[in-house]
């Protein structure tokens, strides 16, 4: 029954661990695969991360409690089931796997940002000062670095694009382009393309 008990413990953990970095996570596995657009879908997540991270060191601190307290008389008493070496699903080994990958997985919108590639432009752009122009955009959806990276990198892949920086605090997106080269529609489509919505 204990064993039952914790793999439930464990499993709840990965989940709720996995649950509050989601809408981070999806930015990135959008950008690899190339469907830029699913970026945001889980940006509903948002405002549960709080509880999701309480209740994934609730329930690993529990199940390291069920792991690591003294044994009772009665356990004690009755070893049968003690005799035999527990699985390594049972081990302490793996309920510290999961606790590194469940501190990973909270932690992640922290780093998250790292697998996008630098924001520099691929080439240096010289650029008459008359054409070009600064613009500002307020973006919906953006939470953390990766949503500010999927943005930028998807805007600089742009013709035109002199800088780009996207900021999920504000909600902004800034982007100074050449004028002759795109328009301010083309970088509002390019950015609800991503899957973060620019609001009108």
């Amino acid at each position: 029954m204990k064993k039952s008990n914790n793999k439930k413990l464990i499993g709840a953990g990965v989940l709720s661990a996995i649950a509050a970095s989601l809408c981070c996570i999806t930015s990135i596995l959008a950008a690899i695969s190339g469907a830029a657009g699913a970026a945001s879908v889980f940006s509903w997540l948002e405002p549960f991360r709080p509880y999701l991270i309480a209740i994934t060191f609730i329930v690993l601190g529990f199940a390291w409690y069920q792991k690591l307290k003294p044994k009772s008389k009665e356990d004690i008493e009755c070893a049968c089931e003690e005799d035999e070496k527990p699985s390594f699903w049972q081990s302490k080994t793996f309920l510290g796997i999961v606790t590194v990958f469940a501190v990973l997985m909270t932690a992640f919108p922290h780093y998250g940002d790292v697998f996008y590639p630098s924001n520099e432009p691929k080439q240096i752009v010289i650029v008459n000062a008359e054409k070009v122009i600064d613009t500002v955009f307020s973006v919906e959806d953006m939470t953390c670095g990766s949503c500010e990276r999927h943005i930028e990198s998807e805007v600089l892949n742009l013709p035109g694009i002199v800088s780009v920086k996207a900021d999920a605090i504000k909600g902004k997106v800034s982007i100074q382009y050449d004028k002759t080269k795109i328009n301010s529609q083309e970088l509002e489509e390019t950015i609800n393309e991503t899957g973060y919505k620019v609001k009108k």
